[in-house]
């Protein structure tokens, strides 16, 4: 089956059918205490000396029969889990000014506009008004092998056939836990910065867009994706290490849409190697976290052979060349980071009606323009390079041929949509649009580092213009480095430039509100950096949508789970062999329950046990590399409930010579009382040679 890698391109079917904080002024409200902005001027200046605090959670979903997030193939469910996913959160104060910033990288496909309106509201019930809109920023890996129905807008959910509340409340919850931990742990620390470039591992998946481009523009790198990564090291007063978080662009689709298992991709492999080598406790309250944080990846691909093709034999291989590579690079800089962060936390957000900005003419081609109601076009459909959908790439009504003569684009598309065909105009569904138009837009500052918050899929070129914008604002302030925090606190699409959506390919078609997004974009988030720049407040703009009481699902939960009369939960199906040597697989099969009964977040469904004395230690869950947990419905029975769960563990070269066996834990449901009850089921013992 082709993979259609960020490309939605089987909509063609879809469419026919506060305790805890320190002492002092991180108690008070965010804006309690107003310095002077900036990094050179005022109380911050020349500040090196912050609160720094990290905290990790579990926010992994439904592990079967849930339509996966990403690819928007109906046929996509999920069936086990090889990573488990994660949020990663880190919190940043000053006491200069006595400001604070939460971030959080979430192995999620996206930030949905309600799962932010629920985090922040679930802070301001714990904290007050520590923590709001203007000082969290929420950003996804975009990974595209995790569960979806967590949006509540409906194009989003088409494919999983409607809304999924506890994947949902999964990810909400373990955002705001992450945050929690990250708020514990704050303590005087240090913010050390280093970048530098990849490559090797992107490929632009739309060079002929990349290329319409004014040429002296281009001129100005010498890669048509963004190679740089930088990183941020937080390190504690005492030289305990806090963790990391870094920005790189490139999209989470090392796995295809033939992978059913849970995975956090090129990025979450990267983080899991970090922290394996920095000894993380993901059980722990308090631990070393690594985020690999996603940047303006719209049109760059890790699929660097070209089509779907990552180097590897596999997805598996090409997702660990993937994500080795930016951990290579993350381990280099991380310890070569010796340039301190200088200046002071500060912040600006607002919302914007985006389907109406009038756009100055100082962003357009010299005239007023205008954004216009949300829409895609019909090389959405088609999918990216990585990935073909359904036709081909570029139907646009620039030069009219072929099947788009003059009467068909008459009849498809809008005069405010210019070249693109419509397929779908999803900002005048009704009760409510299919996607979000009220969208937030954020500027943060880390001292000299500033951090545009935006909540589309930004393509290289337009990354770069909105970086540029943002500096021309705030170097006077001493910041001389912007990263696009990209997947951010909402999402609506894809972001390109003028020329590129001319071209409509998927990103193009992807672009919601027509050819002058980007401009508008770069508009209001000038006038928020504008405002950080001159410490002048923002109008929060108009309130966005709660849509949380107006969900509906087509979705099956689990009505009860069943087995053979003379077999119990637990009990192995298929036996593991009594010996293996480093590098064989063992693969055990249990009799089971489905996984929707328990996530076990913060938990595991198997664990890999080696004996040591009379004792049983663990030495591998279902979130490590070498595990894969699979579920399948085995229709043994009249009932069409029953369950089989398969354990595999690679035997890593460093497993010590032993006796072992895997343990499954689950949970199944009673068809008498409902009620859901435990189960454990061991292997037989077996040697590691």
């Amino acid at each position: 089956m082709p993979k259609s890698a960020g490309s939605w391109g089987p909509w063609a079917l879809v469419l026919a059918l506060g305790a805890c904080s320190p002492e002092g002024v991180f108690d008070r409200a965010p804006d309690a205490l107003e310095g002077a902005p900036g990094a050179l001027t005022g109380a911050c200046a020349g500040n090196t000396a912050f609160q720094v605090g990290s905290g990790i959670y579990d926010i992994t979903g439904p592990a079967a029969e849930l339509g996966m997030m990403g690819y928007a193939m109906l046929d996509q469910k999920t069936a086990g889990i090889h990573q488990r996913l994660r949020a990663r959160a880190f919190v940043i104060a000053s006491p200069c000014n006595g400001k604070r910033v939460a971030f959080v990288s979430a192995d999620a496909g996206q930030i949905f506009q309600g799962v932010r309106q629920q985090v922040v509201e679930r802070l301001k019930a714990r904290y007050g008004s520590l923590y709001s809109e203007e000082n969290v920023v929420l950003s996804a890996t975009h990974t595209h092998s995790g569960p979806g129905g967590f949006s509540h807008y409906a194009l989003y959910n088409l494919t999983t056939l409607g809304y999924d509340r506890q994947n949902f409340e999964a990810i909400v919850d373990g955002i705001v836990q992450a945050i929690v931990r990250a708020h514990t742990n704050l303590a005087p620390g240090s913010l050390r910065i280093a970048s530098g470039d990849l490559l090797g591992a992107s490929l632009n998946r739309s060079p002929g867009a990349y290329l319409r481009n004014p040429a002296a523009e281009r001129s100005q790198s010498p890669h048509d994706t963004d190679k740089r990564m930088t990183l941020l090291r937080l390190q504690g007063a005492e030289g305990a290490e806090v963790g990391l978080l870094n920005w790189f662009a490139v999209h989470g689709t090392s796995m295809g849409n033939g992978n059913r298992l849970i995975s956090g991709d090129n990025k979450g492999y990267a983080s899991y190697l970090f922290e394996k080598e920095k000894g993380t406790d993901y059980l722990a309250s308090k631990t070393f976290v690594a985020a690999f944080a996603q940047s303006n990846e719209g049109d760059v691909t890790p699929n660097i052979h070209g089509g779907t093709d990552g180097g590897g034999a596999n997805d598996f291989e090409s997702t660990e060349l993937s994500g080795h590579k930016q951990y290579t690079l993350a381990k280099q800089l991380y310890a070569g980071a010796t340039q301190p962060v200088m200046g002071a936390v500060d912040y600006r957000h607002a919302y914007v009606k985006m389907d109406e900005v009038t756009v100055a003419p100082k962003y357009t081609d010299g005239l007023l323009r205008t954004t216009c109601e949300a829409a895609i076009g019909v090389s959405m459909l088609a999918g990216a390079e990585d990935g073909p959908g359904f036709g081909s790439e570029g139907a646009t009504c620039e030069q009219i041929h072929g099947v788009w003569s003059e009467f068909a684009c008459g009849l498809t598309t809008t005069s405010c949509q210019a070249e693109k065909p419509i397929v779908l105009e999803m900002g005048t569904m009704v009760p409510y649009p299919w996607t979000p138009e009220v969208l937030p837009l954020q500027v943060v500052t880390l001292g000299n580092l500033a951090l545009v918050a935006v909540p589309f899929e930004m393509t290289t070129v337009a990354g770069r213009r909105l970086r540029q914008t943002v500096l021309g604002q705030l170097a006077p302030l001493g910041v001389d480095q912007v990263v696009i925090a990209g997947l951010a606190n909402a999402y609506a699409g894809y972001l390109v430039t003028r020329e590129e959506y001319a071209k409509q390919d998927y990103e193009g078609a992807s672009t919601h509100f027509g050819p002058w997004t980007l401009a508008a974009v770069q508009q209001e988030t000038e006038r928020l950096a504008e405002a950080l720049r001159l410490g002048a407040p923002v109008p929060p703009g108009p309130t966005p949508r709660d849509l949380r009481n107006e969900q509906t699902t087509l979705q099956t939960g689990v009505v009860f789970d069943d087995k053979l009369l003379w077999v119990e939960f637990g009990s192995v199906v298929t036996q593991a062999n009594a010996a293996y040597t480093r590098g064989q697989t063992v693969s055990v099969k249990f009799w089971g329950g489905h996984p929707k009964n328990n996530l076990r977040r913060q938990g595991s469904f198997l664990q890999v046990q080696r004996k040591s004395g009379s004792a049983w230690l663990p030495v591998a869950y279902d979130w490590d590399w070498e595990t894969k947990y699979r579920w399948e419905r085995n229709n043994c029975v009249p009932t069409l409930a029953c369950s089989h769960v398969t354990t595999e563990w690679t035997i890593p070269a460093t497993a010590l010579p032993g006796t072992y066996r895997i343990r499954h834990d689950g949970d199944w449901k009673s068809g008498w009382d409902g009620a859901i009850r435990p189960y454990t089921g061991y292997s037989r013992e077996f040697t590691v040679q």
